[in-house]
């Protein structure tokens, strides 16, 4: 009952929202990218979250796996301008890691939260090389202390990426798991 009143608060907040269970098995994404659940998740439709898919277990304001396949050069990863900055955080197809990585530190900071990046290693993702990194991430609306992981790749001029985070004290530690299954699960299509 918990669960269900926080994403009920959760849909509220983000306005014109739409849920949808997923259940266990594979799920396409995108054209190119397949990823094998062990257990549900709920899908959020938000239509702002463009071009990222939004799932989440315990609700928006909790946890968020953003998941974005395909992103084209030059696409932003998020919609619209956020904390009423016109910068747009912009993938580009020669982006090393630590550019991917600073463009999300980019994303997430935008509102004046902080970002501190804790390691970045290569990381085979959906069946090519890749990277894995590691970060803490500080919300300025109210203080709470998110860790957070993030595993991608760039193929064929492309960004594949899953971005989670949640709060560090109980929930990130409850999932972490699952996100590290569903990262290693990850299959590209050529």
């Amino acid at each position: 009952m918990k669960r269900l009143l926080m994403l009920v608060l959760a849909l509220a907040m983000a306005g014109c929202a739409a849920v949808q269970k997923m259940e266990s098995g594979p799920q396409s994404i995108g054209a190119r990218l397949t990823v094998t659940l062990e257990g549900p998740w709920n899908h959020v439709q938000v239509p702002q979250a463009s071009p990222a898919l939004i799932w989440t277990m315990e609700g928006l304001p909790i946890d968020q796996l953003r998941i974005y396949a395909g992103v084209k050069d030059g696409e932003a990863v998020e919609s619209g301008n956020v904390g009423g900055s016109a910068k747009r955080a912009e993938f580009r197809a020669g982006m090393q890691p630590e550019d991917i990585v600073g463009m999300f530190e980019s994303m997430l900071t935008r509102d004046g939260s902080t970002f501190k990046l804790e390691k970045l290693e290569p990381w085979s993702f959906g069946g090519e090389k890749g990277f894995r990194f590691e970060f803490t991430f500080t919300r300025k609306i109210d203080g709470v202390v998110n860790l957070g992981v993030g595993y991608g790749t760039v193929s064929k001029g492309e960004l594949f990426t899953l971005l989670y985070a949640a709060p560090r004290l109980g929930f990130f530690p409850r999932h972490k798991d699952r996100v590290d299954q569903i990262a290693r699960s990850a299959r590209l299509k050529a």
